[in-house]
């Protein structure tokens, strides 16, 4: 492996993890190992390739997680992308529930990072969806709300 630097905010974030540290070790490595460097973003540890974001790293009670920032876009040749919910449209995720299963699929993993820094290197165009417009409740509407009074006093 070429020398590394490792970010001390993600030394940190590790350290205290309550749970899925081991498992948060193991992906670092894979992820570092694929020359990317790493930030604490959005309370995260994430990985960029020439200062763009490509993949972070976050655990939940059920398991853990790489999340492709454009995953959407990925081959996904062994079916491992998971879309969180219907309305994510790009990033995905590969889920972990030990680090047994992290050191079973390490060479898929590197390849799915290394895909992944080349759709970002490519600058692929991705299509988006417009945002649908949620109904709203007539009793939120504009004219119910209420003005409340200003903290400043007012000048006689």
């Amino acid at each position: 492996m070429a020398h590394v630097v490792t970010n001390p905010k993600v030394d940190a974030f590790i350290g205290r993890a309550d749970k899925w540290q081991e498992e948060f070790e193991a992906l670092r490595n894979i992820l570092l190992d694929c020359q990317l460097s790493e930030a604490l973003k959005w309370g995260v540890p994430t990985y960029m390739f020439d200062n763009t974001n490509v993949v972070l790293m976050h655990g939940f009670k059920d398991y853990c997680a790489l999340l492709f920032f454009k995953g959407s876009l990925l081959s996904d040749p062994n079916g491992l992308l998971v879309q969180q919910t219907e309305n994510v449209q790009v990033s995905r995720q590969i889920r972990f529930t030990d680090v047994k299963q992290i050191n079973k699929l390490k060479t898929v993993l590197r390849n799915y990072i290394l895909e992944a820094i080349t759709v970002e290197s490519q600058d692929y165009a991705l299509r988006i969806r417009k945002a649908r417009i949620l109904p709203y409740r007539k009793s939120f509407s504009r004219s119910s709300i209420k003005t409340l009074p200003s903290a400043m006093p007012s000048n006689p």
